[in-house]
């Protein structure tokens, strides 16, 4: 059986390592996978988590030709979706704090699962003529991000700049995006999740129930953003078939060398 989590645990801290090569696409199957790793790590009274992904790529985002594989198929393609959305709903929702060890690029739905931790450090590009980036990248493609995800934007970078980030598509080089807040931390690849880390046994030597009600206050934004009416699945199924929508995705999965 293939493992598309890995486990690896670093004392009472938990590491998820998405495990679905070349590029940790997210399609429905590691999108339940995610869901399981995340709920029994709770189950194992895990005190943190850290979420990290390969070399080069923490993930490419969901799985576009995996998705256009369904066709006409609405109900198949809205699993899928309802997946990645439930994925993304037990990662913000999870009782303990969660690093994001961007270990490479991360785009679209990669970058979205960044968004729903408490803590994001990325990983510096050995050439610094291609650099590392993150982003939203769904106009880019053919899509519209849901007002939920772009309030997941906007709660990290202010409305303004996530604004200016969505409806451009954009991807923001590693640098950029420590300056700006998209990430918290930068650091060479190696030492990404040793940082991320470090960060938790810092956060876990506070007073734990204190740390963990305020974390929860906190976050009470988020929850809010990814409720069901902010994100309307029903509407986003419908405009991937759009036609200009669709002409986008085929390019990108012909580019993908997989359509």
């Amino acid at each position: 059986m293939t493992t598309l989590i890995e486990v690896i645990n670093h004392g009472p801290i938990r590491e998820l390592r998405l495990a679905r090569p070349p590029v940790n696409a997210l399609d429905t199957e590691l999108c339940r996978h995610l869901i399981h790793a995340i709920n029994q790590a709770m189950a194992d009274d895990a005190h943190g988590i850290v979420l990290s992904g390969s070399e080069r790529i923490f993930s490419a985002g969901m799985d576009v030709p995996h998705l256009l594989g369904h066709g006409e198929d609405r109900h198949k393609l809205l699993d899928s979706w309802q997946a990645f959305f439930g994925a993304v709903r037990t990662l913000a929702e999870c009782r303990v704090p969660v690093v994001a060890a961007l270990t490479g690029h991360a785009p679209a739905g990669g970058c979205v699962l960044a968004l729903c931790c408490d803590y994001r450090i990325l990983a510096r590009s050995p050439d610094p003529a291609q650099p590392t980036v993150i982003g939203l990248n769904e106009v880019q493609v053919g899509l519209v991000a849901p007002e939920g995800i772009q309030r997941l934007m906007r709660r990290v970078v202010g409305h303004h700049r996530a604004t200016q980030l969505l409806v451009g598509g954009e991807m923001v080089p590693a640098e950029r995006a420590l300056e700006i807040g998209l990430v918290d931390e930068l650091a060479d690849a190696a030492q990404v999740v040793p940082r991320a880390v470090t960060w938790l046994q810092r956060l876990l030597k506070l007073p734990r129930q204190p740390m963990l009600l305020t974390r929860a206050i906190a976050r009470a934004d988020l929850h809010e953003a990814l409720h069901a009416d902010l994100i309307q699945l029903d509407r986003f199924v419908e405009a991937w078939y759009a036609p200009d929508a669709q002409q986008a995705l085929q390019q990108l999965a012909a580019r993908l060398g997989k359509a």
